[in-house]
């Protein structure tokens, strides 16, 4: 339901490739659906610990710009761990998976492994703040891969900081969490991809501890439906939400995406949120009063 905001590190599939370092590409697809971070330059840039791991159906990147100690080594080793349990118990497209036994009504959510239960109340809440935008249940069937792939990301970066790592990026298939600074004493820069242009930015978002994702049409087409009539949104080619934490953030992206044109008013009403929106005809439009965040780029700077 994402579409990329993508990688500042490695460039595994899904990412940008070739970016420098600390400048991310999102894209909503932003540019790969995302976004690049902008690059600390190479003599400043931290000694680190980079890592990719193919889990979920896409690629999920790690950029630790601090000194790679046995104790972040090691929680980096149980962010991967964790990945693959979040596969296997939420996929609905494993039939074992608690999750599509719940659906089908063979288990009950108290025999469902914990995680589950704190998922769907963090789905609830979701739909309740979007009016029921954002939905666990799209198509009939319970799917709540709209806000796990953001959440498990936000465990990860909760492990590799609890290990000592205060520097770090952590790329779920293109939706991005930061923390700290991507070279000393310079933000992270997330690129989110220009939908119409391929390999080209449409705007440039900037800080430390971020999260930032992106829904759109240019890697996936007119995925995304309105969940209460079914029908194809296309009111947007991307919109991008830039928050703190990635579960709810990639869920307000997504809802945002298919409100369409009422989008704008409700972006603008939620505090401690940012958004951009860019338009089938490449009409951007952002939150009020955030400009120091999201920096939109001139075509001619864009590419």
């Amino acid at each position: 339901m994402r579409d990329i905001t993508a990688a500042v590190t490695a460039s595994p599939a899904g990412t940008a490739a070739g970016l420098p370092l600390g400048l991310g590409l999102g894209n909503g697809r932003a540019a790969a659906a995302g976004a690049r971070p902008a690059a600390a330059a190479p003599e400043a840039a931290r000694a680190g610990l980079r890592h990719a791991e193919h889990v979920m159906g896409t690629v999920f990147s790690f950029d630790v710009r601090d000194t790679p100690t046995p104790a972040i080594r090691d929680a980096l080793g149980r962010c991967a761990a964790w990945l693959h349990r979040v596969d296997r118990v939420f996929s609905p497209y494993r039939p074992e998976s608690p999750v599509s036994r719940l659906a089908r009504g063979e288990l009950g959510l108290a025999a469902c492994p914990p995680e589950v239960a704190e998922v769907l109340a963090r789905c609830a809440a979701a739909e309740r703040v979007t009016d029921g935008w954002f939905s666990s249940t799209y198509g009939g069937r319970l799917d709540p891969s709209g806000l796990v792939k953001g959440w498990a990301v936000d465990h990860a970066s909760d492990l590799l900081h609890a290990a000592g790592a205060g520097n770090t990026c952590v790329n779920g298939g293109g939706d991005l969490r930061t923390r700290g600074e991507a070279g000393p004493g310079l933000p992270w820069r997330i690129g989110i991809a220009d939908p119409a242009r391929p390999g080209a930015l449409a705007a440039v978002v900037s800080g430390t501890d971020l999260a930032v994702a992106t829904s759109g049409t240019a890697e996936r087409g007119t995925h995304i439906l309105d969940p209460h009539t079914r029908l194809p949104v296309r009111t947007w080619a991307s919109v991008t939400v830039v928050g703190t934490r990635l579960a709810e953030t990639d869920a307000y992206a997504t809802a945002a995406f298919a409100m369409g044109d009422a989008a704008h008013a409700w972006l603008d009403g939620r505090p401690g949120y940012a958004g951009l929106t860019v338009a089938a005809d490449g009409t951007t439009w952002q939150t009020g009063g955030s400009d120091d965040l999201i920096r939109v780029l001139p075509q001619s700077d864009a590419a």
